[in-house]
């Protein structure tokens, strides 16, 4: 096991998942922010993590060698991109499946949704919307964990423009997070300190996806293929039906397209440029 290489992944995730903290500060300054401008906010954060999810988790997945954990070297090419391409749907399918499991049985609750899972009474409605926003984030995690892989030169640089790219969306994230806890009778430093809490299971999904990687390699195109299944079900079933309830919902789209495009022009332009410089 390569404690530097787990070190490294976890630390990575946790300034990604302080990013929230960031986004939250401008609690401080501003009263309010319309609903419009919110939605626009976790728009951007959900085209960053399909973004995410296909470049930097999914198309590596399809392209691992039999050393870092791809198709054994069959004879027949066409059973190795069977095998390979079958990792890859088992994996996604495992991701959507446990945060479906997770997100129906933890009490929670969203701003729009309202309450869902197994809502307990005795959880006071702070709790719950910080339940809901924890199985948000901990894919993220996973995702920035995994990325790291086996821990050579190419992973390091994927796994940092996916910790970049996490961190980059908990910043819209971090306020779509302290601005409604606000409006709701929060106090300011109330609020900056639940959204800033929200990103710390981060760097706990982190750890467990680059350790398992790390001691079982086979493991690592399932697991980034698990890690982009869990990100696609939370922006499918979480972000898309929150944002797009309302008459601004064309331009939440181009937010989801845009922030598609920056992580888009990350996973493929500065991951190339850390790969020179590592």
């Amino acid at each position: 096991m390569d404690w530097n290489i787990i070190l490294i992944g976890t630390l990575a995730s946790l300034g990604a998942g302080l990013a929230t903290g960031l986004g939250a500060l401008p609690v401080f300054f501003k009263k309010n922010i319309s609903d419009k401008a919110l939605d626009l906010l976790l728009g951007f954060a959900a085209g960053v993590m399909l973004a995410a999810s296909a470049f930097s988790l999914l198309v590596p997945a399809l392209n691992l060698s039999a050393e870092d954990g791809g198709a054994p070297n069959f004879n027949s090419e066409n059973l190795q991109n069977l095998w390979t391409v079958g990792i890859v749907v088992i994996g996604v399918l495992a991701g959507a499946f446990f945060i479906d499991i997770i997100d129906r049985w933890a009490p929670h609750e969203h701003f729009v949704k309202g309450p869902e899972g197994k809502v307990s009474k005795r959880l006071a409605a702070t709790w719950l919307f910080i339940i809901a926003i924890t199985i948000h984030n901990f894919p993220e995690g996973l995702a920035v964990g995994v990325s790291f892989g086996s821990g050579d030169v190419s992973q390091i640089a994927m796994g940092l423009v996916v910790a970049i790219a996490i961190g980059l969306q908990n910043i819209p994230e971090g306020t779509a997070v302290a601005m409604p806890l606000l409006r709701e009778g929060y106090s300011k430093k109330k609020a900056f300190l639940i959204a800033t809490f929200t990103g710390i299971v981060e760097p706990v999904g982190a750890f467990i996806g680059v350790a398992v990687v790390n001691i079982a390699r086979f493991f690592l195109g399932f697991g980034m293929a698990f890690a982009a299944g869990a990100m696609i079900f939370v922006v499918a079933d979480e972000i898309i039906p929150e944002t797009h309830g309302k008459e601004h919902s064309r331009q939440v789209t181009f937010g989801i397209i845009f922030g598609f495009v920056i992580m888009m022009f990350l996973d493929n332009f500065i991951e190339p440029v850390l790969t020179t410089i590592l």
